[in-house]
């Protein structure tokens, strides 16, 4: 399980150190990864330049490019009563630091009481056959940081990995990616201006993991019983000797 999760980690980081640079690549300055379990508990994966952390959670980090991050700083702004920190690592891209952490969250809906996530309210509960996820995303710091070198086009990303069947989303159907991975995203202008947004997503109460788990179980049992079925017919079918025959083989 840790060497999966980080994979994971090792994975989001590369992604948002390759995503920059424009052209095929999106140029993301800050991402936010909630993959979310069915009993509510769910692992965030923040990546994000200085500049941008600063900008709009209102961290006061320096971000000029040539002074070192301090580790501890991250870990303290991350670890929280309802949160806590597994993994920070660093990268940097287009003369910008990026931070990227892995934080565990006992329950998904407490997750705004932690201060990087404050700007949003998490909304997760059954209804029915289903089960609703809802964050609605509100104010960002929008602290001014100078000139660090953006050029207008960069993006924030906010992806929702989902243990489920999808039964209901309300982004854009392009993105809804591979793996039940859904994606919402805004221009860093209206993120820092706070232009409302709002995740849904519904999801079955079973997961994709049990039902694998369950079809390969079933299918085990299936390939048995045909084996045993065989096996009957191969020994049924086998000629039986006539008594004389009998008498002449046991001499």
């Amino acid at each position: 399980m840790r060497t999966g999760r980080v994979a994971a980690l090792a994975l989001v980081a590369a992604t948002a150190v390759a995503c920059g640079g424009g052209g095929f690549f999106r140029q993301y300055e800050y991402e936010e990864d909630i993959y979310l379990s069915l009993d509510g508990t769910a692992t965030v994966y923040v990546n994000s330049s200085i500049p941008a952390l600063d900008a709009l959670r209102g961290a006061s980090f320096d971000v000029r490019s040539n002074v070192p991050i301090d580790r501890q700083q991250i870990r303290s702004l991350y670890n929280t009563a309802v949160t806590h920190v597994r993994q920070v690592s660093f990268s940097r891209r287009s003369n910008r630091r990026f931070v990227h952490v892995r934080v565990d969250v006992d329950d998904v809906r407490r997750l705004g009481e932690a201060t990087p996530f404050a700007w949003s309210t998490y909304r997760y509960e059954r209804d029915g056959d289903l089960y609703v996820y809802r964050q609605s995303i509100a104010q960002a710091a929008n602290k001014s940081v100078g000139k660090v070198g953006w050029t207008g086009g960069e993006i924030v990303a906010f992806r929702l990995h989902v243990p489920s069947k999808i039964a209901y989303h309300n982004t854009l159907p392009s993105n809804w990616r591979r793996g039940n991975i859904l994606m919402w995203e805004q221009s860093l202008d209206d993120r820092l201006h706070g232009v409302p947004l709002v995740l849904d997503a519904r999801m079955e109460t079973q997961s994709i993991l049990y039902r694998t788990l369950w079809l390969f179980g079933t299918t085990l049992v299936a390939v048995a019983v045909t084996f045993a079925l065989v096996i009957w017919w191969v020994v049924g079918r086998r000629p039986r000797l006539a008594p004389s025959e009998k008498s002449r083989s046991a001499l």
